[in-house]
């Protein structure tokens, strides 16, 4: 019983210290920080909830035609009533069973904190309240948001030119669930995606974010929020 005390305990210690160096060691350790600069910016959003992180980008006219083969799966990215297309990456089992909390099931957990396969989530929005403890702000230059965009659209998986849409698994009328690549795991999942998304569009992250807690952190610490 000792044994096992001290090994557990060995490892509660070896987690803590990683999420606390992957919190407040700086990735990419020496770029400079993504500055907006004087030309034309486009802001993003990060959203969060305990678990999760999504990933807002303003819907205008470039935007829309930028996505538009979103609409050909039913995402109403053309309603001038969606303000921001909401994008998330994550474990197929848990994303898909688990629409609410009330909905938790021991086997998405398990291949949560195992390894699962991965999807796309899409979703609109309409105005986003800028101001709400979960919502942080950023100004890319026009570079760093098309560095931004070539990430996500990336992390589609498409077929015969098309994204693998997953029929009749979106949790409403206006969101959808696509195959995506990469596997996930409880090291690198949802919030570890997110942070390669900014960290492509020029924004430092910790070196390992596997929470929403300390992927806020470590972009409150590093970058200028502008919200």
């Amino acid at each position: 019983m000792k044994t096992f005390a001290r090994w557990f305990l060995t490892v509660v210690l070896l987690i803590v210290i990683a999420a606390a160096a992957g919190t407040f060691i700086p990735r990419p350790l020496f770029a400079p920080e993504q500055a907006a600069g004087g030309g034309e910016t486009r802001r993003i959003l990060v959203l969060s909830n305990p678990i999760h992180t999504d990933i807002a980008i303003p819907l205008d006219d470039e935007t829309r035609a930028a996505y538009a083969f979103l609409g050909d799966t039913g995402i109403p990215v053309a309603d001038p009533r969606a303000e921001w297309l909401v994008i998330g990456w994550g474990g197929r089992s848990f994303y898909l069973e688990t629409p609410t909390w009330a909905d938790l099931k021991p086997v998405p957990v398990f291949r949560a904190l195992t390894i699962d396969r991965s999807v796309m989530h899409v979703d609109i929005a309409g105005p986003i309240d800028e101001g709400h403890p979960s919502v942080r702000a950023f100004d890319l230059s026009s570079a760093a948001f098309q560095n931004l965009s070539g990430f996500i659209q990336a992390s589609f998986v498409r077929e015969q030119g098309k994204v693998a849409l997953i029929p009749g698994a979106g949790y409403g009328d206006y969101d959808q669930f696509y195959e995506a690549h990469g596997s996930f795991n409880a090291l690198v999942g949802c919030n570890t995606w997110t942070a390669g998304a900014l960290r492509a569009a020029g924004l430092h992250t910790g070196w390992w974010n596997p929470l929403p807690q300390t992927l806020g952190l470590s972009l409150d610490l590093y970058n200028r929020a502008q919200n």
